[in-house]
């Protein structure tokens, strides 16, 4: 099942962010910005997702630890962050911030290792949705500049 957007004929049709290669028919590579900030994206969700299962089932649990489910939309979110797909970053992007609400409410509430992990997962969410909104402003951008040059190209 191919997942790119079938380029349009219209004229003044939005032109896709990741367009194909009119020569070959492959995906264009990504730029250095947008492969940066993939992998910056991935790597703090996946530290999110990390974060949050030690803190409920090693460091500080409550209850019987089933408050780890609460890691559940970032895993789901990881394939997607994975493949690059924009929809998963712009989601991710305001999910993120019921991690930063859960964050602000325990730093206050919670004793013991809870203030800092509290803390920790503050700011993972706030890098987190940076993140999403480079990769994002990254990939538009990209989609910009190339639907600028193609016009230079087919004239030549």
């Amino acid at each position: 099942m191919n997942d790119a957007p079938a380029p349009s004929t219209h004229p003044n049709a939005a032109h896709p962010v990741d367009p194909i290669d009119p020569v070959d028919g492959q995906p264009r590579p990504p730029t250095p910005a947008v492969q940066r900030s993939r992998w910056l994206t991935f790597g703090l969700c996946l530290a999110l997702v990390v974060l949050g299962l030690l803190w409920e089932l090693v460091l500080a649990p409550t209850g019987r630890g089933t408050l780890a489910i609460k890691v559940l939309p970032l895993v789901l979110a990881l394939p997607g962050l994975w493949r690059m797909r924009l929809y998963t970053y712009r989601w991710l992007s305001l999910a993120v911030w019921l991690y930063a609400a859960e964050g602000g409410v325990r730093v206050l509430g919670e004793r013991g290792w809870g203030p800092a992990l509290a803390l920790t997962e503050i700011v993972l969410s706030v890098l987190l949705f940076g993140a999403c909104a480079w990769h994002v402003r990254a990939r538009l951008a990209a989609g910009r500049l190339l639907a600028a040059q193609e016009p230079a190209e087919t004239a030549a």
